[in-house]
């Protein structure tokens, strides 16, 4: 067992979550934990005291994963107004601190996650062990990363902004969709259809697509209407976002070589997981003509564990402080 204490923490655009963390037998522990809206604090320097100052066993350094990337320690949160750099954080005594891209995270702690807090969404029950993984996953945004793993065990995280790649249609309504959206957006990223504003983009185009009115201004109506009734216009949008998450899944698959599995992560996934399950995304993320057989091969969950980022951030913590 290793007496360290370390901070983790995980800041999104909506909410921040902080843990203490120890290792025990090889694996991260998390304890204290505490999470608040981003908007109870004007800073984020701000939060980050708020937690330590209830803290009693004082961390002497650790790991942040933040939604955006990070440059030359510093970060400036893609969906808050919070700003943040390393060396603003080492004022409160933690020394080494690190942050790291909340995805990036994620790529760390998936492979710890439980068996029992992750939900198949087919596949097989296991990938290749020796292949890399990939997470993906719509919340406030949209987040991809991957773990690189090789047969000496060796791992290394791979952060990215694919959530802003290019949006791919993938049959005439999404044709449409797009065009719809290039009106208004120009370029039109994954991340513009596949979040939580995503899923409002995408209402209202296929609302004009068929012709009808929507009076819709929130998200969480459209998954809440979709899930008590899948065949109203709000359960057609919900089907085709698990569609279209489906297929960047695929496409990440197929990017990263992450023969080892795709894991969903975000707070949308696990929301309507049971309508995910009987959606479009499996045949979705198969759907890739002459690939079609390797993608069969890839196992595809979805992470129900609520801190995954800060057993990953817990991970990236402790291989820092040795």
């Amino acid at each position: 067992m290793n007496d360290k204490i370390l901070l983790v923490g995980d800041v999104g655009g909506t909410n921040a979550r902080f843990a203490l963390a120890r290792m025990i037998d090889g694996r991260p522990e998390l304890e204290h934990h505490q999470s608040f809206p981003a908007s109870e604090h004007p800073t984020f320097l701000g939060g980050v005291k708020a937690f330590l100052d209830g803290c009693d066993v004082k961390p002497s350094g650790g790991v942040i994963a933040v939604a955006g990337p990070v440059t030359d320690g510093a970060i400036d949160l893609t969906n808050s107004p919070w700003r943040v750099s390393e060396g603003e954080l080492q004022t409160l005594s933690l020394n080494p601190v690190r942050l790291i891209n909340d995805f990036e995270a994620l790529a760390w702690g998936a492979p710890v996650v439980p068996e029992d807090q992750l939900a198949a969404l087919g596949g097989p029950t296991e990938g290749q062990h020796e292949a890399a993984i990939a997470v993906l996953g719509p919340g406030t945004g949209f987040g991809v990363s991957a773990l690189a793993r090789d047969s000496h065990g060796r791992e290394i995280a791979l952060p990215s902004e694919g959530g802003h790649a290019c949006f791919a249609p993938g049959d005439a309504v999404e044709d449409e969709i797009l065009r719809i959206l290039r009106r208004r957006y120009d370029r039109v990223s994954i991340e513009r259809l596949i979040c939580g504003p995503g899923l409002l983009n995408m209402h209202r185009a296929l609302a004009e697509i068929d012709g009808r009115e929507t009076h819709i201004d929130d998200p969480a109506e459209i998954t809440q209407a979709a899930l008590e009734d899948m065949n109203s216009p709000c359960g057609a949008t919900l089907a085709r976002f698990c569609a279209i998450l489906g297929a960047v899944a695929g496409d990440v698959a197929l990017t990263m070589g992450a023969r080892g599995g795709i894991y969903i992560a975000g707070g949308i996934a696990p929301r309507i997981l049971p309508f995910l399950k009987a959606s479009p995304f499996r045949e979705r993320f198969e759907r890739k003509g002459r690939f079609q057989p390797y993608m069969q091969a890839i196992p595809t969950k979805v992470i129900l564990h609520k801190q995954a980022a800060l057993l990953g951030a817990a991970r990236v913590a402790f291989k820092e402080a040795g």
